[in-house]
Parts: structure tokens; sequence; C-alpha cells
């Protein structure tokens, strides 16, 4: 009998032992096929699971026989379940593949700024991208426009130059305004005259995705990208209609209404049509008689046509119109009661028309070629009491390319036509700032696969502009991937900026007295940089995840041009002995856990002209900027965000010192299927400059105004509604 039992208990362990099962599997991204390090798998009903290592591997022990259903799952990507019955016929390690999430992250987004279309994880220019639902969320907190959506990355920082009509420019790494490109798909929209009130006038709901490459970029799209570029990427039309409705209130009064419609049908034909209505009321928070917020009105209509002749012939056609008036200052006076004696104020009319156009032709497997163009007119008039600058810019932009593609490598080659003319109206002075820029070019590019780990992107662009001859930039990137959790990128190359009047600095007195640029004593500024960055990431857990990303720039400026006041009191663009530099570090530092989600950002930024032996700090640069996010979000149903931003003192051009402040922010929308509610308490610190001293000297009738280096709105909360039919 005692033999019978034993003999009975090694059957049953036998067959439990052979009842065990192991599975092995290597999870990837479904388009890309990377490896994604950190992705989860269970089996269902038990608490067998595991965690892919950094070569994507994960073996999960302990599968009882049958018909089981494991669960794989990772950041980002749809949940995936795949039923399997054990034991399997094979013992070899299956592929799974995982597709990515509306919410998908930022490190697997394609890029269009390079025109090589890479995820910013397999492209060796580095690249940040504001997509999906962070350009929702910060849609939110400014329907309007672009500036805060910008003003709240790492290293961009976003200028006001008008204490009273609120226009601004971007800086990246602390660099003026002037040497950033923005680019709209790839065209040049927002050069010269039409850059001054870009970013207040572009709203953000039909855009796809907002690219910023930092750095000499002049090699991509040509002259004026020696700080970086900002690509603002459209939305295109799907199979599956989308239309989308916004509708914002705030408590300075103003108003968003907006609506975003985009289909395609039968695969041949797709539209999207953007149309807004921006409302803005005097806002006069400190009580001081001026506008921090003026008013204005602004309609904006944005219609594109897409055609497919075939599976190798594509057509877009766009036309871009933006009608805005605009008028700060002397509050009684806007408000039309008439009381006011001498009033002070500036008005801003302007007009903005825009065509695009673009042609794609696969001539085989490995050959495409591309031509675009676009057309923009641009009137603006500003006017202040007794002075009004205005004038009428007319530019084009027109590139063809031809694109190579083999298996570890891409050649891109082009040749592009940019004209820009500026008219000013002679209405109050004898001499105009009128010019006719005209500049050829070709350029040739080069995406280079050496190894799994190692890509090398090389450029050379050749321009001749009319006025200041011929241009040489190269640039050069490379990606190493130490291995799947570090990679890093090199990269650098030479950049240059023709010479306009239209500056930060001349905006800030509405060009008044600003004499034209002497264009046979004035060369174009050219500039020299190069930038270093480590991306890390990592789980910590199997709920955990971390990354890090550390940049280190730094760009030389040589022959800057710079606003000086004569004696006679007018202003002359001069070019001082020496040269502007900046040099620094930036880190953001991701951390999520479930439902949460925390960005941390640091910017060291040390900026200096370096003029006649003399090194002095450039004005209007916070060297120390903190970033910090905390979002929660429950996937379609909720999200919140608490926002903290700190920004240290800033040298201003009078010689005196800023103080520094931070910035609050908390965000709350709530979701249903086909809608949500928001609501953004903005800067409830309320922080505002007026807080730290006057804003300008003389008299509220003709005031001269400091430099503004803090808000002026100060707490302002705005909600509304968006709606998905």
């Amino acid at each position: 009998m005692k033999n019978f039992i034993l003999l009975l208990l090694v059957m049953l362990y036998t067959s439990l032992a052979f009842g065990q099962n192991t599975f092995k599997a290597i999870v990837k991204d479904s388009e890309s096929k990377e490896t994604l390090i950190g992705a989860t798998a269970y089996l269902h009903g038990s608490a067998s699971g595991a965690i892919t290592d950094q070569n994507g591997y994960l073996d999960i022990h302990n599968i009882p026989n049958g018909t089981q259903t494991i669960i794989f799952s990772y950041i980002g990507y749809k949940e995936k379940k795949q039923t399997f019955n054990f034991p399997l016929s094979e013992t070899e390690t299956v592929e799974i593949l995982l597709s990515k999430s509306e919410g998908e992250q930022l490190d697997e987004v394609v890029i269009a700024s390079t025109r090589s279309k890479r995820t910013i994880y397999n492209i060796p220019t580095r690249i940040e991208a504001i997509s999906g639902e962070e350009l929702q969320e910060k849609g939110n907190m400014k329907p309007g426009d672009i500036r805060m959506m910008l003003n709240e990355s790492t290293g961009i920082q976003t200028q006001q130059t008008s204490a009273t009509s609120y226009n601004s420019s971007i800086r990246i790494q602390g660099l003026d305004g002037k040497y950033t490109q923005i680019l709209r798909d790839g065209f040049p929209l927002y050069a010269g005259f039409s850059g001054g009130l870009s970013l207040m006038q572009i709203a953000p709901l039909d855009l796809k995705q907002v690219e910023v490459i930092k750095g000499a970029s002049s090699t991509l799209y040509g002259g004026g990208a020696i700080a970086g570029l900002v690509n603002l990427v459209s939305k295109t039309p799907k199979a599956e209609r989308e239309l989308s409705f916004m509708l914002n209130g705030t408590s300075a009064l103003g108003l968003d209404v907006s609506g975003f419609y985009s289909q395609k049908f039968n695969n041949k034909v797709g539209t999207t049509i953007f149309a807004s209505y921006n409302l803005g009321t005097p806002y006069d928070p400190a009580d001081i008689g001026l506008t921090a917020i003026p008013e204005f009105r602004r309609y904006t209509i944005n219609p594109k046509f897409f055609l497919d002749f075939d599976d190798k012939t594509s057509l877009n056609i766009g036309f871009n119109s933006i009608v805005e008036d605009r008028t700060g200052g002397d509050i009684t006076f806007i408000e039309g009661d008439g009381n006011a004696t001498n009033p002070f104020f500036e008005k801003n009319n302007t007009t903005r028309f825009s065509t695009q156009l673009g042609i794609d032709r696969q001539l085989n497997d490995k050959s495409r070629l591309s031509f675009k163009n676009s057309v923009s007119y641009y009137d603006r008039k500003i006017e202040i009491p007794d002075f009004i600058f205005s004038g009428k810019q007319l530019s084009s932009f027109s590139e063809a390319t031809y694109t190579y593609r083999e298996t570890t490598s891409e050649w891109i080659m082009g040749l592009n036509l940019w004209t820009d003319k500026f008219t000013q109206d002679p209405l109050t002075i004898s001499e105009v700032v009128d010019y006719k820029h005209v500049t050829s070019g070709f350029f040739v590019q080069n995406t280079w696969d050496a190894t799994d780990k190692f890509a090398l992107e090389t450029g050379f662009r050749g321009d001749y502009q009319n006025e200041h001859g011929f241009f040489a930039l190269p640039r050069i990137s490379a990606l190493f991937k130490v291995n799947p959790k570090l990679s890093m990128r090199l990269g650098g190359g030479l950049g240059y900026k023709t010479p306009t009047v239209f500056t930060e600095d001349a905006e800030r007195i509405q060009f008044r007295n600003v004499l034209p640029i002497d264009v046979s004593n004035t060369r174009a500024e050219q500039s020299l940089g190069g930038n270093f960055d480590i991306n890390f990431k990592t789980p910590l857990t199997d709920q955990l995840f971390f990354s890090i990303n550390t940049l280190f720039f730094y760009t030389q400026i040589k022959d800057p041009l710079v606003l000086t006041l004569l004696n006679n009191g007018f202003y002359e663009f001069q070019q001082p002995n020496g040269f502007i530099d900046t040099k620094g570090i930036e880190t953001n530092i991701k951390l999520t856990y479930r439902d949460l989600a925390l960005f941390v950002g640091y910017t060291l930024a040390d900026v200096n002209e370096h003029y006649n032996g003399t090194k002095n700090a450039y004005p209007l640069v916070s060297t120390h900027r903190l970033n910090n996010v905390l979002m929660y979000e429950m996937e379609e149903k909720l999200k919140i965000g608490l926002e903290a931003y700190y920004f240290s003192p800033q040298e201003l051009n009078d010689g005196t010192t800023g103080k520094s402040y931070w910035l609050f922010g908390f965000m709350v929308e709530k979701l249903w299927e086909n809608f949500s509610i928001f609501i953004n308490f903005e800067n409830f610190g309320d922080t505002r400059q007026t807080k730290f001293g006057s804003i300008f000297t003389g008299s509220i009738e003709n005031p001269v105004f400091r430099d503004i280096y803090a808000p002026l709105d100060g707490f302002v909360v705005n909600g509304g509604i968006k709606i998905k039919l």
C-alpha cells in the first residue's frame, strides 16, 4: 500500500511539473520594429508576469496547460490581449507587435522637419516635438495663440516687446527672436515684418504637432535659423471624419471660438477647414490706466484641399487668412469714454494672406519627386500718438526636392527660390526702410544607417543672396545607440541671417526713427554652433518609468547687428567689433507611475556680448529656468495638471536687473465620449511685473516703457467646452 501511494505521488508531481510552461517573447513597435524596453506582460487571472529587458525580451514561467490569455502593455501603446494553447507546438520566441495609442510618447513621433520621415528615436538630428495629448492640453490653456505653448518648453522663452499690445517674439537658448525661423509645414511664412505678431495670431487647434530644432539649422531651410527653427505641422485628412469645436472664455473677458473639420473621401479627395474668432477686452489688473491685455478682434480661416490622382501622385492646395485689429494703451481711451487727455495708445491693424501648394510623385520604390510653393501677403499698420509705421510685405517660396532611399541610406537633393519684398508706406518720414531680397539655393542631405547602433546625417546648402553674396552652410549630426536604454547625439553647423530692420529692439519702439540698413557697409550675420545630448530611459519597476535627456549647446554669432541711438535722435543698426555667444545646458526628466507623470526641465543659458574687448551679459535672458509639470490622467475620462515655472533675474537694457519670479498654473479637464469641459487657473499666484515696480517712466500720456520681463496680466482663469462629432 505504501508503495502504491508513493507511486501515485510521483505520478502527480510529474504531471504537475509537465503542466507548467515557460513563455518567451520579444516585444516590438508594430511600425518601426524597434524593441520596447520595459513593456509588461502578465497571465490573465494570475499573478505571473514579466517585463522586457534591454533587448526587448521577457520570460513568463509556471504557465498551466490549456488555453491561456496573456496581456501585453506599454506606455503610449494600445493594450494587446493574445490567446495561446499550452503547451505550445513550438518553443521558439514569439514576436509581439504593439501599436501606438493616440497619446503616443514623444520619442515615437514621426518628424517632418528634416524631410526624412523618421521617429525621434531614430533620427540623428536632435528634435523636440509637442504633439498628441500634450498639444491638446497646452491648447486648453491658451486656445487663441501659441505663445504660452512655446514659453513653457525647456530652453525656449517668449519675449514681450510691447507693454500694452502684448506683441511677443520667441527666443531659443537666450538668443534674440530674429535668429529663430518659424515655419508652417516647411514654409517660411513668418519672416521679416510678418514675424512681429506671428506668435499672437496662430491658433493651435488645427496643428498636428510642433517640432523644434535648436541650434544652427540654416542648412535645412536657408537663412534665419541661427538659434533654431520651429515648424508648425498641420493636420491632414484621414478616412475617419474629424469635426471639433472649442469655446473658451476668460476672467479677463476674452473669448475664443474655433472649429476644425477634416475628412478624406474615397481614398482620393480630402479636405481640412479651420476657422476661429478671437476677442480680447481691455484689461488692467494693476489699475495703472494702461492695458496689460489689449482690445482685439481676430478672424482666421484656413481651408486646405487634398487630391490623390493615383497611388503615386498627390496634390494639396491651402489658403491661410488672418485679419486682426488690436489696440492697447490708455484704457479709458480704448473703452470709449473720451475722458482721456492726450492719451497714449498703440494700434496694430494686420491682414495676412498666404497660399500653399504641394505636389508629390513617387517615381519608383526608391525615389520620389516633390514640389511646393507658397505666396504670402502681409499688411500691417502700427499707430501711436503722432507717428504711424505701415507697409506691405510680399514674399514667395518655391522648392523642388528629389529623394532616393535605399536600405541603409537616404539622399535628399533640392533647389529653392525665396523672394521677400517690403514696401513702406511713406506717411510721416522721409527715409523708408524698403528692401527686396532674392535668395536662390541648393542643398543635399544624406542619412546613413551605418549599423544598427550608429546613424549619420550630413548636409550642405549653398545660398546666393542678391545683396550679400554666397553662403556655404555645412551641417552634420550623428546618433549613437549605446544600448536600448542609452543613446547620444552630436551635431553642429553654420548659419546666417540677412539683415533687416525687423528685430525685437526696433519693434519695441514701433520702428520710430529707425534708419534703413546701410547695405553697402553691413555684413550678414553668420554663426557657428554645436550641441551634444545624452538620452537615457529605463523602467524602474513594472509600473515606474524614468527618462532623462541632457543637452549641452554652444552658438556664436559674428557681426551682430545692434540698434544704436544716435545724437540726432535717430536709431541706426551698427556692427560693433565682436560677437555674441550662448552656451549652456538643458535637462529634461520624466517620471511616470501608473496614471501620474512628472516632468522636470532645467535650462542654464549663459549669453554674453563681446564687443570691443568688453564682455557683458546679454539682456532679457533668465540664466536659470525651471519647468515643473505634474499630470494625472485617467484615459478618456479625466486630466489634472499642476505647473510651476521659475525664472531667475534678467539683466535689462537700462543697466538694472529684474526680479526672479515663479509662475503657477492648475488645469482640469473632464472628458466624455463626444465632448469635454476644461478650466485653467493660469498664474494663480498673480505674479506681475507691476508689483515689482513701475513699467514706465514719464507721464501716462507719454510713457517710456521699461523692458518687459515678467507677466503683466497676472492671475487669469479660462475655461470652456470642446465638442467632437
